[in-house]
């Protein structure tokens, strides 16, 4: 009977060797794997703005209502003129609409006073182009309109034009690519000083896109950035 239990004795024994074994590569190739460096890659261009938004109202105050509006319409009319003057077309100028407020509805002013101008009226012009040097000579030319007791304002006082980059897609790929450059360039300097060779990418995280204006006296130049973070594995 004992010479029938060396058989499971020796199974036992060679797959107690061979489990050693997987475990001992496992912790080997483990090892290697350990062994990576983590870097970020920039890539970063200026481009010019390609779109731009100039939001615009027109401001008029009156006792008369009929003679506010007449006098608002009045204005509307010189405003498109003089876009349509300065080479901008009808798919470039949207109206908006006009909006007449009565001051002596307004039922949280100060007892026992009253503004001297009864009805304010506002009509929304928005000028929206491609063609960025004409809006600029555009802006340029508009005191013309002041002139003509046309009181032109933008709705947004601190950035009366507002100015878009809309061609990221097409500079995305190339964007990346030179980020994940820029990584491995770094990541080959940190190499050097380990003794160890930069091999293939184990983890690759895009950043997300920025865009910004370049600074603040040239909105119309923007800068876009991108920061991705890549580990590379090290080998001997």
């Amino acid at each position: 009977m004992k010479n029938t239990l060396w058989l499971p004795a020796l199974l036992l024994a060679a797959a107690i060797a061979l489990a050693g074994l997987f475990v001992a590569n496992m912790h080997r190739f483990g090892k290697k794997y350990e062994r990576h460096v983590q870097v970020k890659g920039l890539s970063e261009r200026e481009v010019a703005a390609d779109l731009a938004v100039w939001p615009m109202t027109i401001a008029l105050a009156g006792n008369d209502l009929r003679s506010l509006e007449r006098e608002i319409e009045v204005q509307n009319r010189e405003v498109y003129r003089f876009f349509v003057e300065q080479g901008f077309d009808d798919s470039e100028i949207t109206r908006g609409v006009l909006n007449i407020t009565d001051a002596f509805a307004n039922l949280y002013g100060a007892p026992g006073q009253r503004p001297e101008y009864r009805y304010q009226g506002n009509s929304e012009f928005t000028v929206r182009t491609t063609d960025i040097q004409k809006l600029q000579k555009a802006l340029t030319a508009s005191p013309e309109l002041l002139s003509k007791g046309i009181l032109l304002g933008s709705k947004n006082s601190w950035r009366p034009i507002e100015y878009l980059f809309t061609g990221l897609n097409d500079i995305k790929p190339a964007m990346i690519e030179e980020a994940t450059r820029n990584a491995r360039e770094v990541a080959e300097r940190f190499a050097q000083d380990s003794q160890s060779e930069v091999g293939d990418i184990l983890i690759a995280r895009q950043g997300l896109f920025t865009i910004e204006d370049r600074d603040q006296s040239t909105p119309q130049v923007k800068t876009v950035r991108v920061v991705s973070t890549i580990d590379f594995q090290l080998v001997d």
